[in-house]
């Protein structure tokens, strides 16, 4: 790999706390389709107390996680220059909400046709969800703890784990409501029962004038429907995410209050602390339920049933958010947001076709830029991502 963009230069090191609002905060949109199918929202879980908490339910099911370029329906896209871009919602919120973001993560970036497509790496940090990552103390791993529970690495796969199966829970499999189109990534021969999902295809319009041609198109994701808020109208769509307790007297629990005893009584005190510690990957839940559309967010908190063993857990309340109610609750800016967005594939835009490594810091607040070759990441063993010293060199 070779440096691509010469980060000592002061207009291409992006310091996250510098940069500024680029557009607008308003945008039009339309819409390229509707695929898959939906359960409706099991709302005895509205129920659920720390007294009467339901255990988490292995359940098999099946939900694709394809990444942005695999997509037959943005391939179809993109073959009718629907746009200049395109990405995923979890790839777009994460670069909308990266000022926020502490550990490194990378994207997959590829120039080709006057197009920008953002891509994950099969198994990379975009395939799994961080836990306290923003606390001030937040999860380390040492050689001494590498193969405990609570290091971040086991954290992050017991939160994928609990994030997924909830979802899987947490619907009433009797009730469905089909959008347009059956799922783009599974066919008839197909025998794996799928999960509750819907993908919505949205393409955002960012042009800041008429002479601005800026659109980026979206897959964005659905996991479940409530009955329509009015006789007529239509079946109300849901995100289903998860906030989880490991230990609240463990190292990285970031003095988090104990659930089971404060969430009934104190429940202020536990959404400030999530607040503080996951500040992050709340950011994107909150910019994934805007770009999907949605029209709440239920969020399960999930416990351990014992903190000294990462197996068995149980949902012991959820909530229940409005997307604009979120987003203002903490404070994202979806202007900043999208200003993030439109300088990356602007840069990209008049850089060489080709393909790009978007690299996070591991140590800095600034995100870098490498050439790549063409088959990168493409076949069973992927390329390590360089070293700093080796990269500038």
């Amino acid at each position: 790999l070779r440096l691509e963009v010469d980060v000592e230069e002061p207009e291409t090191v992006y310091a996250f706390f510098v940069l500024p609002p680029l557009l607008p905060q308003t945008y039009s949109l339309a819409f390229s389709g509707t695929f898959g199918q939906l359960f409706g929202y099991d709302k005895t879980f509205d129920r659920i107390t720390p007294k009467t908490e339901r255990p988490l339910q292995i359940i098999d099911r099946v939900r694709y996680n394809t990444t942005t370029s695999d997509d037959p329906i943005i391939q179809d896209l993109a073959s009718k220059g629907t746009a200049k871009a395109y990405a995923t919602d979890t790839i777009l919120s994460w670069l909308m909400c990266c000022t926020r973001s502490v550990y490194p993560w990378d994207v997959i970036i590829t120039h080709e046709g006057g197009k920008v497509f953002f891509d994950k790496r099969d198994g990379g940090p975009f395939d799994f969800i961080t836990v306290n990552e923003n606390a001030a103390d937040p999860p380390m791993e040492t050689d001494k703890e590498k193969d405990s529970i609570n290091s971040p690495g086991s954290l992050s796969l017991e939160a994928t784990f609990i994030d997924q199966h909830f979802s899987f829970q947490a619907v009433d499999e009797k009730t469905s409501f089909k959008f347009q189109r059956p799922n783009p990534f599974t066919s008839p021969e197909d025998r794996e029962p799928l999960a509750s999902c819907g993908y919505r295809y949205r393409v955002f319009d960012l042009g800041i004038d008429d002479e601005d041609d800026f659109k980026i198109a979206v897959r964005t994701q659905v996991e479940a429907f409530l009955p329509p808020a009015t006789a007529k109208g239509p079946p109300q769509l849901v995100n289903l995410r998860t906030l989880n307790e490991f230990d609240s007297k463990a190292p990285g629990s970031g003095g988090a209050p104990e659930w089971r005893s404060k969430l009934d009584t104190q429940r202020g005190a536990v959404v400030a602390t999530e607040m503080k510690n996951n500040g992050f990957k709340l950011s994107k839940y909150a910019v994934q339920s805007v770009l999907a559309g949605v029209d709440v967010v239920k969020i399960g908190y999930v416990s351990r049933v014992n903190p000294r063993e990462n197996s068995r857990h149980a949902t012991l309340t959820t909530a229940t958010m409005r997307p604009s109610d979120f987003i203002a609750q903490l404070t994202v800016s979806l202007s900043n947001g999208w200003g993030i967005v439109r300088m990356i594939t602007d840069k990209i835009l008049k850089m060489p076709e080709g393909k790009y490594l978007l690299i996070k810091d591991p140590n800095k607040s600034i995100i870098r830029l490498y050439s790549i070759p063409v088959t990168a990441f493409m076949g069973e063993e992927e390329a390590d991502i360089p070293e700093e010293d080796e990269a500038a060199e």
